[in-house]
């Protein structure tokens, strides 16, 4: 996650739906690139205007964070899928390894984690977050680019299948903070390869 430009879904319907809100959008990630907590009562004194304005521009401080990731989040992942190479099951298990690599390399975002772990984790990987679904989404796509290129026929619904997808990779780029192992990009992408595999159609 190493780049500062605003991405597609979640934090566009921000930036989109409320003046202002393109402007607050910017200052809060380049709060967050800089390693320091997003504060709203700052964020909203450095905008010059209210809490009340802020709020109705980018909704509270988790949807702000939301917006944030999100911004972040989708240009790495489309520069991952840009470098990988290969197709099929190879090509998504390197498109998570590359993802997965630059989550962990990222000193803010790892700040960020290691700051607020119990937030970042409600907001990064329950099935209820905007960004999950928004990530689910994005690979839900990758996936279907494979399947009409015919270098996949998976079983399962390709939501379904996006969905494991998501959540295996979580499994590894969190791990130091849900089991104390270290995060492991490798292994994710080796993981996805393995579990598309062994979905095709027999």
């Amino acid at each position: 996650m190493v780049h500062g430009v605003s991405g597609s879904g979640h934090s566009d319907a921000i930036t989109d739906a409320r003046p202002g809100a393109a402007t607050a959008l910017r200052l809060a990630r380049r709060t967050f690139m800089a390693g320091d907590r997003i504060d709203v009562q700052a964020l909203a004194a450095d905008l010059g205007v209210d809490r009340t304005t802020l709020f109705r521009w980018v909704g509270n401080r988790d949807q702000l964070l939301v917006a944030v990731l999100t911004s972040l989040a989708d240009p790495t992942l489309r520069d991952a899928a840009a470098a990988a190479g290969g197709v099929g099951p190879e090509r998504i298990g390197r498109i998570v390894r590359l993802f997965s690599q630059a989550l962990i390399d990222a000193p803010y975002y790892r700040t960020f984690l290691r700051r607020e772990t119990e937030r970042a984790l409600r907001l990064i990987t329950t099935k209820a977050s905007p960004l999950q679904q928004h990530v689910v989404a994005s690979f839900e796509r990758l996936l279907e680019q494979e399947r009409d290129r015919g270098h996949l026929d998976p079983a399962l619904e390709l939501h379904d299948l996006a969905y494991l997808v998501v959540r295996i990779a979580e499994s590894f780029i969190y791990a130091d903070l849900i089991t104390g192992d270290p995060p492991d990009a490798a292994t994710a992408g080796l993981a996805i390869a393995a579990l598309l595999r062994g979905s095709e159609r027999a």
